[in-house]
């Protein structure tokens, strides 16, 4: 995918799909390497740390033939010491991919706006879009939709909107 992905909203129907049959054809696989990022630098921002969210990407970027970059909050300073702006004006500059974990999408929005290469949400305070295509991957994995009634037990969070989009 060559586009970001800021909001569940910037997927299809057949795209979700489409992701979430790719992911368990990865997770089924005893080798999960692949040359699509070779060659390619993935630079993770998190605002939020995350030990999970950080070892899957990783991993990903990884696995898929890339080089993964981390910078902590006090590196990168986004919205505060840096305008979103300039730091994705930089990382796209020197980056291939951006996967950010931030509080504010807007400030998402805006890094990826100036970047110039795909921008992966991987937390904002409006949506969630990684965690709900895992979600909708689980929900498969146990049999699907079809016939169930399903309810979402919490807080009206980053989530759950990214849910119902999924939905």
């Amino acid at each position: 995918m060559s586009r970001s992905v800021l909001s569940v909203c910037d997927l299809s129907a057949e795209e979700i799909t489409e992701v979430v049959d790719r992911a368990l054809m990865t997770k089924q696989q005893t080798e999960h390497r692949g040359s699509q990022l070779s060659g390619k630098t993935g630079l993770l921002i998190f605002q939020k740390p995350s030990l999970r969210t950080r070892v899957s990407f990783e991993l990903a970027v990884t696995n898929l033939g890339g080089r993964a970059l981390y910078l902590s909050p006090p590196e990168v300073g986004l919205g505060d010491r840096e305008s979103p702006e300039d730091v994705g004006g930089v990382a796209g500059r020197y980056c291939d991919l951006i996967v950010c974990r931030t509080f504010d999408q807007t400030n998402l929005d805006r890094l990826a706006a100036s970047s110039g290469v795909p921008v992966v949400n991987a937390l904002s305070d409006w949506e969630h879009p990684c965690q709900a295509l895992a979600d909708v991957l689980t929900i498969r994995e146990h049999g699907g939709t079809a016939g169930r009634t399903l309810a979402y037990v919490g807080d009206g969070n980053n989530v759950v909107r990214s849910l119902v989009i999924a939905a």
